[in-house]
């Protein structure tokens, strides 16, 4: 697979609070998860799941850093989805399509620090 990615991605978990907020398939607008992302970038995030999202799927994102005392928050779509375990375990990768100005310029700052240490 070719590197497609235009920015730096942090490989740490992170604590991420989803709320699906519309969908090409059956689940339900509205419903909140919470799961693990793997690794993220100012661009998006990808994120460990057990139940899956289709592709398109529009994602409302509350992520909580390891070492950043606030959540950032973020909407989101899923671009690509793996099946790591049928029926049990996914991974998606998820692009950032709005985020306040701030918690990019967080996120970029906090990555450079990582980065860094």
């Amino acid at each position: 697979m070719d590197e497609r990615r235009r920015t730096a991605r942090l490989q740490e978990e992170s604590e991420v609070t989803i709320t699906v907020v519309a969908d090409e398939g059956n689940f339900s607008q509205g419903n909140v998860i919470h799961k693990r992302g793997k690794d993220i970038s100012t661009s998006g995030v990808k994120i460990q799941a057990n139940i899956y999202l289709p592709v398109n799927t529009l994602l409302m994102m509350d992520i909580k850093l390891k070492y950043l005392q606030q959540k950032i928050t973020a909407i989101g779509k899923v671009k690509w989805i793996k099946i790591v375990v049928e029926d049990e375990s996914y991974e998606l990768g998820v692009q950032f399509v709005s985020s306040p100005r701030e918690a990019t310029q967080k996120l970029a700052e906090y990555i450079s620090w990582k980065k860094e240490v």
